[in-house]
């Protein structure tokens, strides 16, 4: 069994937990909070709870809650560490895992110089096995890739473009929101150019950000010039292949992301989450060396699924599409056209 310790219970970090102890080849030695909150009470429940340092101890057993230790503790009862906390933590928390020895998995946030590699199940699965530390990308740069590489692999691409309509904050974070604004980055490309040739290799790739007010889900206008002439059949055969990606109509009333994460509701995901990448039927088009789509990103979750999977790889597990499989299928993850 794999032991997994996960330093930061958020939005992520509660998810993955969750997955871990879905997988048969792998346990949750304990979780880390800085707040004894409600979050922290609900782990408790399932898991060990530690802490970053002792100074924390006392505000927790203030609170009526013991700890079983601090995140040393956890690092030495640990396989690999999770490090899921705030942007730029997990660069911080780096140094202390290559000092312990410990494996570790990076989030999104963090930059790719803080990892040995950065990673995506689809397109590069083979660059993390063995490594100390790795990054999981970020879930606009997940769904990218995801979509993406299946397209590199049957067509080859010449060229992306991709406009990212990004929610303003979580569902349950009031700090950040609601906005009454539409923010344009102004840094054009946006960062999630480079982060994608992480793991795409060095494709020529422009991508422009806008934050709206929602917190339900990204929405991506994407379009990919080819190396190979593509027709819309063969491309939807090639998506269909690949279960993380789910397409899905318009037609039927998912027009919005407000209907795409209903039918999430619907399927009775675990916090009605979307592992996959929804692309809509009706957005597609191939025709020549040129396709565009448009893909609905679930942000709390598409990035779950690939923090399992960079588990194994940094423990040696060499088969990505097993990994890949049976990540699948404990998530309830099927590939099917809806």
């Amino acid at each position: 069994m794999i032991r997994v310790g996960i330093n930061g219970y958020g939005t992520i970090g509660r998810r993955v937990a969750h997955a871990v102890s879905l997988q048969k080849d792998m346990e949750i030695s304990g979780v880390v909070k800085t707040k004894p909150d409600y979050v922290a009470k609900l782990a408790s429940l399932n898991f060990k709870v530690f802490v970053p340092d002792k100074s924390y101890i006392e505000k927790f057993e203030e609170n009526g809650m013991s700890v079983a230790g601090t995140l040393d503790d956890l690092i030495s009862g640990s396989d690999v560490i999770v490090d899921s906390g705030p942007e730029g933590m997990g660069e911080k928390h780096s140094e202390i895992y290559r000092r312990s020895g410990v494996k570790a998995i990076l989030e999104g946030g963090e930059k790719s110089t803080a990892a040995e590699a950065s990673f995506n199940a689809y397109s590069n699965y083979s660059q993390s096995i063995g490594k100390k530390i790795t990054r999981v990308v970020s879930c606009n740069t997940t769904a990218l890739a995801r979509t993406a590489f299946p397209v590199m692999e049957s067509f080859g691409i010449k060229r992306i473009r991709a406009t990212l309509v990004r929610r303003a904050t979580d569902p349950n974070d009031s700090k950040k929101g609601p906005i009454n604004a539409i923010e344009p980055s102004l840094k054009i490309p946006s960062h999630h150019a480079e982060d994608l040739k992480t793991v795409l290799g060095d494709v020529d790739v422009d991508t422009v950000a806008i934050k709206v007010p929602t917190t339900l889900m990204h929405v991506h206008s994407v379009t990919i010039e080819t190396k190979k002439p593509v027709n819309r059949d063969a491309l939807i055969d090639v998506w269909s292949s690949r279960r993380r990606i789910m397409l899905i109509s318009g037609n039927d009333g998912r027009k919005s992301t407000a209907q795409v994460m209903d039918m999430a509701r619907e399927l009775g995901r675990d916090r009605s989450d979307l592992y996959e990448i929804a692309v809509w039927m009706e957005s597609i088009n191939a025709h020549g060396n040129e396709i565009s789509y448009m893909q609905a990103v679930h942000q709390e979750s598409d990035v779950v699924p690939e923090n399992v999977d960079a588990i194994r790889a940094l423990m040696g597990f060499m088969d990505s599409e097993e990994s890949i499989s049976r990540t699948d299928q404990s998530l309830g993850i099927k590939g099917r056209v809806i």
